[in-house]
C-alpha cells in the first residue's frame, strides 16, 4: 500500500500515513483515527490536505560525484587491469592485479 502525507491547517501539521488508493481522508478526525494519534485541542472535523511530491528515483552517479562521495569505481580494462576513474591525486590510475602499490588508497577515503 503507498504511503500518502497529509497536511492540517488548523495546527500546522504533516503525517504520513499508509491507506489504499481507494480510501480518502477529509478531517483530521479521520487522519488521526488512521495514524493512531491523539486529536489533541483541534476540532475533528478540521479539514486536511494529501499533499503530492515527486517520486524518488535512484539515477547514476557520475564518477566526479562518486569520487566527491568518496566511493572508488574501478572499470576492467584487460585481464588483471583495472582503471580507477574516481583516483586522488597521489593513487595510480590502474591497478594490476598482484601490484600492491597500485591499489586505490581506501584509508584516505574511509573517515569516521
Amino acid at each position: 500500500m503507498p504511503v500518502y502525507e497529509y497536511y492540517c491547517p488548523a495546527n500546522d501539521r504533516h503525517v504520513e500515513v499508509v491507506h489504499s488508493m481507494k480510501e480518502t481522508i477529509h478531517s483530521w478526525g479521520e487522519l488521526c483515527r488512521l495514524a493512531n494519534l491523539d486529536a489533541g485541542d483541534v476540532p475533528q472535523d478540521s479539514p486536511v490536505e494529501r499533499l503530492l511530491f515527486a517520486v524518488g528515483v535512484s539515477t547514476p552517479q557520475g564518477d566526479s560525484a562518486l569520487k566527491n562521495l568518496g566511493f572508488t569505481k574501478l572499470v576492467k580494462r584487460d585481464t588483471g587491469v583495472y582503471e580507477n576513474v574516481t583516483r586522488g591525486d597521489k593513487e595510480a590510475r590502474y591497478m594490476n592485479a598482484g601490484d600492491n602499490s597500485t591499489l586505490p588508497n581506501l584509508k584516505g577515503k574511509i573517515g569516521d
